[in-house]
């Protein structure tokens, strides 16, 4: 097999490879092989056609796509590899020759891995961020707490106030007429929380029990049912229920009713050592972070949008599972924020690019300061996973193997590499 590679733009290139005869009769045999199983011919039994009747039967033109799908993503594979380039996107791939005694030839349109030119990256300058945890940080943490505590009590009387737990019903109207969708009985609705549309709660605060009111709201223009987009609607509103929050003193049996501890001071004293670590952590992060963006603003990279897109349905994913852990579909997201697909895909095109663009710049500090991998290193982050997941390191292995992720894992290991690398090579202002 011989093959070319010529770049023919930044990040596309024409990869032209011929394959020998020999491999095509190879190919060819296991074509052959394989439809004469499905294959019915008078006077023989399904899988027994003798060749040379099967081609003057059907000809052996019949083989061949068998034959190029057999042989091509091993050519293909072989030659990639033997170039050195790295595809991201599937290839356009154009068959030029393929015939039974002669060479296969094809070409492929390839999207690559572009190409960085790093600038700076050793000894980056960052200003050292602040861990230090004062009194007023600790006393939001146990307002937190005591708000998370809070036992909800149900109001007889008095109006509906931000932050009480209401019970309604709904039905909106489009111009006198009802929507479809506008209608809710028995609706739970926390005021405040920002879960409706878009000044229909806080129209709710005032309501007593049992009174009803129409409510005026406009639709986000962005709104995914495009019937209602901009549109200005009337709800009809009847409050059922109040509950309001009934905060628990800030005193001794709070601290033995949340925790382990007797006393509040114990608590505090523990609730302060917890987020001092906590804002170490969050500062080591951030000046990673810090230093990483400063690193890829040096260098000079152009970011493929195939790139981009394929980060996007990632964060999507990361997205749709966080909302499922809170009970919440991506559908029902759509309906509450007004949003669609395409909207929600467009807020993250700008997170998605940069981290591709970091993660280029990375990979390209990693191969600079020859960063490798060892096995070992491999072995110990599926130790690390094995904990967190509670099964075997084995187990894991061989469902990443198959999966084709231990690569990926390799791959991101050595980025984290990198930012190590940037880290140690840094100063801190």
């Amino acid at each position: 097999m011989t093959a070319n590679w010529e770049k023919i733009e930044k990040n596309v290139g024409v990869l032209e490879v011929e394959v020998d005869a020999e491999q095509v009769t190879i190919a060819l045999d296991k074509a052959f092989r394989k439809v004469v199983q499905k294959v019915n011919v008078p006077g023989f039994r399904k899988g027994k056609v003798p060749r040379g009747i099967f081609e003057a039967r059907f000809g052996v033109e019949s083989l061949y796509q068998d034959a190029i799908d057999i042989l091509l993503p091993e050519a293909y594979t072989k030659a990639i590899d033997e170039k050195g380039i790295e595809p991201i996107d599937r290839p356009e791939v154009d068959v030029e020759q393929f015939a039974k005694g002669q060479s296969f030839k094809f070409k492929a349109k390839v999207t690559v891995k572009p190409e960085v030119k790093l600038g700076d990256y050793k000894g980056l300058v960052v200003p050292a961020e602040n861990a230090e945890v004062s009194d007023e940080e600790v006393a939001a943490e146990l307002e937190r707490l005591q708000q998370r505590h809070a036992e909800l009590v149900v109001v007889d009387e008095g109006p509906a106030q931000l932050g009480d737990h209401t019970s309604i019903d709904f039905e909106g109207f489009l111009d006198g007429v009802p929507f479809e969708g506008g209608k809710g009985e028995n609706y739970a609705l926390e005021l405040g929380s920002g879960s409706f549309i878009p000044g229909f709660e806080e129209q709710v605060v005032g309501l007593n029990i049992a009174e009803e009111k129409d409510i005026d709201v406009t639709f986000p223009e962005n709104y995914q049912a495009e019937n209602l987009a901009g549109k200005a609607v009337v709800f009809k509103v009847k409050l059922h229920e109040i509950k309001r929050k009934n905060l628990p003193a800030l005193d001794d049996e709070f601290a033995k009713d949340v925790s382990e501890f007797d006393t509040l001071d114990e608590y505090k004293a523990d609730l302060s050592a917890k987020l001092q670590e906590r804002k170490a952590k969050d500062a080591e992060i951030a000046r990673e972070t810090a230093i990483v963006d400063k690193a890829t603003e040096a260098a000079e990279v152009e970011v493929p949008q195939v790139l981009v897109d394929t980060e996007i349905d990632h964060m999507l994913k990361d997205f749709e599972s966080r909302l499922r852990q809170q009970g919440m579909t991506l559908d029902l997201y759509y309906q509450f924020s007004g949003q669609d697909a395409a909207a929600l895909k467009a807020q993250m095109q700008g997170d998605a690019e940069k981290r591709v663009r970091n993660n280029l710049v990375l990979e390209a500090i990693a191969k600079a300061e020859n960063l490798e991998v060892s096995e070992a290193e491999v072995d110990e982050e599926l130790d690390n996973l094995s904990k967190l997941y509670n099964r075997p390191a084995q187990e894991l292995r061989d469902i990443f193997a198959a999966n084709g992720y231990l690569e990926n894992m390799g791959a991101d290991l050595k980025v984290r590499k990198a930012v190590k690398f940037l880290v140690d090579n840094s100063k801190a202002e």
